[in-house]
This record gives structure tokens, C-alpha cells and sequence, in this order.
């Protein structure tokens, strides 16, 4: 079965209340995710007091004066992602976060010591977080929301650096050439996912562009997936079957909720429906091996044809169109030797219906 790692993200849609972020990984945990995934930032660090709120925040939550205003009511302090964390133990769902900040991802890999860090699409051209995340050692799942193909390159460029080599780079030419090197792209091949995105919430189906998730598995080697801000599932479902190994969907314990993703998340029973949806497909993957199932081979002599005899045919009697058919079942000779039957000599006497030998 192919294995696809789905991310339940729960974001900030705790809206800043420790027992709902609790809750949340329950939920997430009983319907199946592989990771429950929170936001870890310090709202000073990530924004300033000038930032102003998405169209999409203005929208889904209303004005709140300012983006730092409305970061410091969605925000969980540092100790709380330890109960976090033992809770996801606790459950057997792993724990991820997204960090926004260099003291947050120091955090979440230090004193969490997590092995795989999550970025989301703002942070991609923020090298030097990236190269923090690198020179970590860490596994990154980067999303590319709101990118070109040529920014995708330069972040992978930064890393390549950070993963390769302990010093910094002193100008942006330094880490531009490092990808050259074939030890280095294998590097980053086994280290970093990216993850197509639009970044609208919710984002409209005419958006979504999920061929771009072959763009980029061909541009850059590497394993694809998919963040998904679309309502409903079926957005993720067909991401899943088109290859994502990685696919990451919001979700709520309450979509009513006030803030800025509730609108845009699953609830619990949505989320447990695609859970179930791309473990199927999952299933269905399989093997690119075109070559019969072994469940098709006792159907193949049922539903095949066989050359069959359309009159009685006397031994030495030559085959022509008149005394030769194609019918089931599909044990004798096969109709694709139609032709080079034509014109031949019966062996044997065949009665009407008889399978041709």
C-alpha cells in the first residue's frame, strides 16, 4: 500500500484555549491522522505592529486593529506545546508544528527535540530560518503557497547549503552552486518534502492547479504533496491519487468558531471522512506494473474469446470466414491469430461452437 502522511493541521484554531488545542488532538487522533500539526511564533517576533490583516483574515474574522492584535489571541505559549506533545504520546499521533520565528523553531527543536519541522508558504523565502531548520539536521515539509517555480529553487538552494555545510553563507552566491553537486541533491532528496498550496482560505476550486504538484516533482526530485484550503475533501482525495505522499488539511472542533481558518477547516467527522477516503486510495495505488491481478487470472478464461468453430469443419478443411467465429470462453485459441488461421488446414474435426485447439 502506498503510504500518504496526512496532517491534520489544527493551526490556531484552538483560538488561543489550551484545552480546546487539547481536544483537538484527540479528535485528530480518533479519526485517524498520521500528525496533529499547531503553530508555534512569538506574535512580536512574526509581525509588526504595522502588519496589517490578509483580505481572507478581515473576511473570516473581522478587524481586529491590527495582524499582531490578532496573533496575540491565538497564540500558546511555549510550555503548552510540552502538554501538547505528551498528549500526541499519549495518543500515538505525532506531534508538528509550524515555527515562524528563530527562537520558536530553537524551541520546537531543542527543547522538544522534534525530528521534522513543518514551514508554511510565508516562510519560504525566509532563508534565514531555513537555514537554521537545515544546519539542524532537521526534516522540513515546506509549503509553496503564493511561489514561483524560481523562489521554490532559491529556498532549496538555502537548504542544500544549510544541510551540506556548517558555515554560513556570506553573499546569496554562496548557496547557489551548492545544488550542483549530486551528493547534495540526494541530501535534500531524503530530507525535505514540498507541498503544493494556494494560499486562500477558503481557496477556489479554479485555484487549486493541482498539476503543479507534477511540476515540481519534476523540477526538483523531490517528494511532492499537497496543503489543502479548499472546502470539503475531494480536493485532497484527488491529490492523493495524483501522488501526494504528504497531504495537509485544517480542521476545527467548530467551524462556527470566530478566526481567521475556521471557515476553510474540516470538523471532526469531515476529517475522519477523508482520513477513510485517502486510505482507500492509498489502497487502490498499487503497483504502476501494468500485468494481470492475481484476482483478474480465474476471470480470464470466463470473460475472454476463443477462435470457435461457426459450422462443423472436417479435418483437413481450410479455415475461412464462414467457419470461423470468435466467441467465449476464452480458454483455446486466441482471436488475435484470426488472420493466420485464415487459409489453414483443420488438424481435426470441430464441431459447431467447438473451441479451436
Amino acid at each position: 500500500m502506498v503510504s500518504i502522511y496526512i496532517i491534520a493541521e489544527a493551526g490556531v484554531n484552538h483560538n488561543g484555549d489550551v484545552q480546546r488545542a487539547l481536544a483537538m488532538v484527540d479528535a485528530a487522533a480518533a479519526a485517524g491522522a498520521d500528525a496533529v500539526k499547531f503553530q508555534t511564533f512569538r506574535p512580536e517576533a512574526l509581525a509588526s505592529r504595522h502588519a496589517a490583516q490578509a483580505d481572507y483574515q478581515l473576511r473570516n474574522e473581522g478587524d481586529s486593529g491590527s495582524q499582531l492584535a490578532m496573533l496575540q489571541r491565538l497564540t500558546l505559549d511555549f510550555d503548552v506545546h510540552h502538554q501538547l506533545l505528551r498528549r500526541c504520546q499519549e495518543r500515538g499521533i505525532d506531534f508538528l508544528s509550524s515555527p515562524f520565528d528563530t527562537e520558536s523553531a530553537r524551541f520546537l527543536m531543542e527543547d522538544l527535540t522534534l525530528p521534522r519541522l513543518k514551514l508554511g508558504s510565508g516562510e519560504l523565502t525566509n532563508a534565514p530560518l531555513l537555514l537554521q531548520i537545515a544546519r539542524a539536521g532537521r526534516e522540513l515539509i515546506l509549503s509553496t503557497g503564493m511561489a514561483t517555480l524560481d523562489e521554490v529553487q532559491a529556498a532549496l538552494e538555502v537548504l542544500a547549503f544549510g544541510y551540506s555545510r556548517h558555515d554560513e553563507p556570506r553573499t546569496r552566491a554562496d548557496y547557489t552552486t551548492v545544488l550542483q553537486d549530486p551528493d547534495v541533491a540526494k541530501l535534500l532528496r531524503d530530507q525535505v518534502t514540498l507541498l503544493h498550496c494556494t494560499t486562500e482560505y477558503p481557496c477556489p476550486l479554479e485555484q487549486v492547479n493541482l498539476r503543479v504538484m507534477d511540476t515540481l516533482r519534476e523540477a526538483t526530485g523531490l517528494a511532492v504533496g499537497y496543503s489543502d484550503h479548499t472546502l470539503g475533501i475531494q480536493i485532497s482525495v484527488a491529490a492523493a491519487a495524483r501522488g501526494a505522499t504528504v497531504l495537509e488539511k485544517h480542521f476545527t472542533l467548530d467551524r462556527s468558531l470566530p478566526g481567521p481558518d475556521h471557515v476553510a477547516s474540516l470538523e471532526p467527522d469531515e476529517l475522519a471522512a477523508l482520513v477513510s477516503a485517502v486510505r482507500d486510495v492509498s489502497r487502490a495505488l498499487g503497483d504502476p506494473v501494468k500485468t494481470p491481478g492475481a484476482v483478474e487470472l480465474k476471470n480470464a478464461a470466463v470473460v475472454r474469446k476463443s477462435l470457435v468453430a461457426a459450422a462443423p469443419i472436417r479435418a483437413g478443411e481450410s479455415f475461412n470466414k464462414d467457419n470461423l467465429t470468435v466467441k467465449r470462453p476464452g480458454n483455446g485459441r486466441s482471436p488475435m491469430d484470426y488472420w493466420d488461421l485464415l487459409g489453414q488446414s483443420a488438424d481435426k474435426d470441430y464441431g459447431a461452437d467447438e473451441v479451436i485447439s
